[in-house]
């Protein structure tokens, strides 16, 4: 956590290819932080009850968390929650289209994590999941 912060989310920033959205309690350290940025998903890497109900583009635009983190300090109080729920309401305020929120899981304990928010899996990766922007859009109905 605190490498990316220190040498890479500011040139990502600067560089536009990449927003950087921290959490801070008492004071200016930060005690988690995630990243979002456009990517695109081939429209074969979805499932076929999704892929027939969009336009056949080779492939359709998603928001991509690149990166979710907590401090180790911080931990167990929820806040990963915290963090991907703000990104979803981001996500969906969003004027740019996007149809799909999609994570990259580094590791079995991140894949938990998300397979717990009902990501679905995407392709055939192993390490990469989706959730429809549909279902997001629910979640805050």
């Amino acid at each position: 956590m605190d490498r990316y912060l220190k040498t890479q989310a500011g040139q990502d920033v600067r560089k536009r290819v990449a927003s950087c959205f921290v959490l801070t309690e008492v004071g200016p350290a930060p005690i988690a932080f995630y990243t979002l940025t456009s990517t695109s998903i081939a429209l074969h890497d979805l499932p076929t009850s999704m892929a027939k109900k969009l336009p056949r583009y080779p492939s359709v635009p998603a928001t991509l968390m690149g990166r979710l983190a907590v401090d180790r300090r911080h931990r167990g109080r929820r806040l990963g929650e915290l963090m991907i729920m703000d990104a979803f309401s981001r996500a969906l305020r969003s004027e740019i289209a996007t149809c799909a929120f999609v994570v990259d899981a580094k590791n079995e304990t991140a894949e938990r994590f998300y397979k717990a928010y009902a990501f679905l899996p995407l392709g055939e990766t192993g390490n990469r999941f989706f959730m429809p922007m549909a279902e997001i859009a629910k979640i805050f109905a």
